[in-house]
């Protein structure tokens, strides 16, 4: 394990500068897009300053070919969309700038400084100049404050993603000991875990994510200030926090970063109730495991995935649970399950927005795992024809690999799919459902006597 000193402002004296060059390093321009290094072109001939940071930087060492360029500069976004026609500055917490070539969107951002290097006060906007702002509790709420290289390699995360690369001389910058950590495959956090966490919570969702992207491990100190700091997680909009659901569960490696929340008890501040069903029932663990390695595959085959299903997956044991509990009350079952979709979803937006438009999806494939039970009747086949049937069926296929008595469902609706429409009403038709019930007729009561 590498050792990891914590990093904070009176430290800098103790921050070396590791200038890597060319010919000990494996970086190529060409394995950079040509956006990223137009961008960088022009800022240099401009008489600024430009790096390409971060991820890049990072998965080039490591011999990938990353998908996103980010670039960082001494000239504020101002300065950068004078010089770019093609561009716009976005966000408040951090003003950064977006540079567009055709669909590729290179992000370029300002030189970040300590929170008390620049001047806050005076007559400066919320929209220009040095700015930042934390709450009572220290979290940032704004952080438009610039600094120099130097100082924003230290105000980043993580130390594998503090290297800077000088598309002009070819050079790699490491100021905090970042090609090391890669080396020693090793996430670090730089400075000091406690008070980095406290500026941003979310910086530990991050540590999960980058520790199960890259497969590292963490290091101690940065691990042993998980604990103790969890709780501010519930400091942070919902919003935000969907978004982060998004980047963890989203990416490719669904999995190993479900272990690494399990492992660190930070799975609570994002879906609570799941949490503690999956901590008390192996099945329901199961079944959100095989949700995660389920779309982890699809990504790398290429094929299209939806927060939809695996937001179902993951809240499927407390909908379940609920569910179970309405009908042993006498609720009928499909009304049970309405209750118990709507109460699961309206208690986890309170920790993590759901936007309709996945959250309507959902209802339909928890919905459709009843009206998969029936298989006679015309409706039967007809269900295969729904938008929602065959999310619902791999929904199925999924319970059914986490353990669950389903009946052969699964494998009746896997044969049933390979059939014509008119093969399909054969096997779903029953003596019974085709019997011609007789016409009921009304017995004509005599009239009254007058």
């Amino acid at each position: 394990m590498v050792d990891c000193a914590p990093v904070s402002r009176p430290q800098q004296a103790l921050i070396r500068l590791n200038i890597i060059p060319r010919d000990e390093h494996c970086i190529s321009r060409k394995n950079i897009s040509d956006g990223a290094l137009k961008v960088m072109s022009r800022l240099r001939s401009s008489g600024y300053q430009a790096y390409l940071v971060g991820g890049a930087v990072r998965d080039l060492l490591l011999g990938g070919h990353p998908k996103d360029f980010d670039i960082a500069t001494d000239a504020t976004p101002e300065a950068v969309t004078d010089l770019f026609r093609n561009s716009r500055i976005i966000g408040r917490r951090f003003r950064i700038v977006h540079v567009r070539f055709g669909r590729e969107i290179i992000e370029v951002t300002t030189f970040r400084g300590h929170h008390d290097s620049g001047d806050s006060g005076g007559d400066q906007s919320e929209t220009g100049g040095n700015h930042s702002r934390q709450s009572a509790s220290g979290l940032l709420l704004r952080d438009n404050v610039y600094g120099t290289l130097e100082e924003d390699a230290v105000r980043r995360d993580l130390t594998v993603n503090a290297l800077y690369y000088d598309s002009g001389t070819f050079e790699v910058y490491d100021h905090v000991h970042g090609l090391q950590d890669l080396k020693n495959r090793t996430v670090c956090i730089i400075g000091d875990p406690e008070q980095r966490y406290t500026e941003d919570p979310v910086r530990m969702l991050r540590v999960m994510r980058f520790a199960a992207k890259l497969d590292f491990s963490i290091e101690q100190q940065t691990a042993a200030a998980i604990p103790r700091c969890a709780h501010l997680l519930g400091e942070i909009p919902a919003a935000r926090l969907f978004d982060e659901f998004l980047k963890l569960f989203l990416a490719g490696y669904a999995a190993s970063t479900l272990e690494h929340l399990l492992e660190y008890d930070l799975l609570r501040y994002l879906f609570p109730e799941t949490s503690r069903c999956i901590r008390d029932d192996a099945r329901a663990l199961a079944l959100v495991q095989a949700a995660m390695g389920n779309t982890d595959q699809r990504i790398a085959q290429g094929k299209p995935v939806t927060p939809a299903f695996i937001l179902a997956a993951l809240l499927w044991p407390v909908v379940e649970a609920q569910q179970a509990r309405l009908v042993e009350r006498g609720e009928p079952a499909m009304v049970a399950m309405h209750t118990a979709a709507q109460s699961a979803i309206g208690d986890a937006v309170n920790h993590i927005s759901i936007p309709r438009r996945f959250s309507q999806p959902m209802r339909e494939i928890w919905e459709f795992q009843l009206r998969l039970q029936r298989r006679t009747g015309r409706k039967a086949a007809e269900l295969i024809e729904h938008r929602r049937f065959r999310a619902a069926y791999d929904f199925l296929l999924l319970r059914e690999q986490a353990g669950e008595d389903t009946g052969g469902l699964g494998q009746w609706w896997t044969e049933i799919q390979d059939l014509t429409a008119d093969q399909r009403l054969e096997k779903v038709s029953t003596s019974h459902d085709n019997r011609k019930r007789p016409r009921r007729t009304r017995t004509r009561r005599p009239n009254p006597a007058p």
